[in-house]
């Protein structure tokens, strides 16, 4: 009985632990992982909108505006932490050459520390643009 009794507490104090691993992993995501997913998903969504029939007729690459912003919001929110608040901003998207400037701007939750209150906000700002080869 007292071997038992060992064991049902380490159990439960490996489920305390894995609790306050998953509880702290929501409060600290990183300035590099907001980054790269900032950066992943302005990628994709860019590729998504490439207008392939204008392509084909006249050789230069082209982007649908409203289709990048829609693929980059719907993706962005699929991945998004849920502990955070993010403010999405599109500055200069071109269609033609193919060009977008996105800011997100998140804030994370507010960290009481001996009475003092610290919020930590950060910016992230990507610039991509659509290369190809237009040589017929």
């Amino acid at each position: 009985m007292k071997n038992a009794l060992w064991g049902y507490w380490l159990v439960l104090l490996g489920v305390f632990i894995v609790i306050i691993m998953l509880l702290v992993q929501n409060l600290t995501t990183t300035n590099t992982q907001d980054y790269y997913l900032v950066k992943e998903i302005t990628e994709a969504a860019m590729v998504d909108a490439v207008d392939y029939s204008y392509y084909r007729t006249y050789g230069e690459i082209k982007i649908n505006k409203e289709k990048f912003i829609e693929s980059f919001l719907r993706r962005f929110s699929e991945n998004a932490s849920t502990s955070t608040v993010y403010t999405v901003s599109f500055y200069g998207v071109y269609e033609a050459p193919p060009k977008a400037s996105v800011e997100v701007k998140s804030k994370s939750n507010t960290f009481n520390v001996m009475g003092d209150s610290d919020t930590f906000d950060m910016v992230e700002r990507i610039d991509a643009i659509v290369e190809g080869n237009t040589l017929n």
